[in-house]
């Protein structure tokens, strides 16, 4: 990939949009590794420099809710904690899939994330914290295991695997499960991260440009979580997915 002006500035707003709609909803990374594909990066590759923009936009995105204080920060840490080994595995999945399977799973990815999208999964209503039994939060960290695999093996959408997890099975309200799911992302993507590191040659350099759009929309997500303003992000959302599906089926 020709480092050009252009090419830069389009990582780095790609990156401020991903970041953003990361921390508010999820879905975020459905723009930034179609960005960097259509840029030239290669899928398996872009699917792992991808987890470097993550971490930072989930720092900066943590470092706004900590200065809000943290809703059962051992809750947060327990759940983070199981989520690492699904995504050491998905990572170690993610580097041996073919580029040309991993476009065709990406499309099918970005096609479940549309049709959630467009249900309203994860916006039920949710079960108040001290109704929340022993049963349901073991359920929640089994799952938590799971949920780690899918966000290891390739990430987008994941917003959309934790929410209804921390949302319908932990009882937490949609704004406390968007905090929990920036902190959980980024303790398994750091996991995740090292594995792609060590197996792919990563660009670096490419991940780097667009953590910088990251790291502001991943603050400016956060502001808008404890603000309460999603609607219009989900319908960029949906857009977004809908061209990046056409072009990932007919034009590869």
């Amino acid at each position: 990939m020709d480092v050009e002006v252009w090419k830069v500035a389009a990582l780095i707003v790609a990156g401020l949009a991903g970041g953003a709609i990361n921390v508010i909803a999820g879905g975020g990374s459905v723009i930034t590794v179609p960005v960097m594909i259509f840029l030239g990066v290669p899928g398996h590759i872009a699917n792992g420099t991808n987890r470097l923009p993550i971490v930072v936009q989930n720092i900066s995105a943590c470092a706004t809710y900590m200065r809000h204080g943290l809703p059962q920060s051992g809750m947060i840490f327990s759940l983070s904690l199981c989520a690492i080994p699904g995504a050491v595995i998905g990572a170690i999945a993610g580097v041996k899939i073919p580029v040309e399977t991993f476009n065709i799973v990406l499309a099918g990815v970005m096609g479940m994330v549309l049709v959630m999208m467009l249900n309203g999964t994860g916006a039920s209503p949710a079960t108040a914290a001290n109704d929340l039994s022993r049963r349901r939060l073991i359920w929640g960290h089994i799952l938590m295991v799971l949920a780690g695999f899918w966000g290891g093996f390739i990430q987008i959408g994941m917003g959309f695997v934790l929410l209804p997890i921390l949302n319908r099975v932990l009882g937490l309200d949609l704004v406390t499960a968007n905090i929990y799911k920036v902190f959980i992302i980024l303790v398994y993507t750091l996991a995740a991260l090292m594995v792609f590191g060590s197996q792919l040659e990563l660009l670096w350099w490419v991940g780097a440009i667009m953590a910088i759009g990251n790291a502001a929309g991943g603050w400016l997500g956060a502001r808008l979580t404890l603000a309460g303003g999603e609607r219009l992000i989900r319908k960029v959302v949906v857009f977004a997915i809908a061209v990046m599906i056409v072009k990932l089926v007919w034009f590869p």
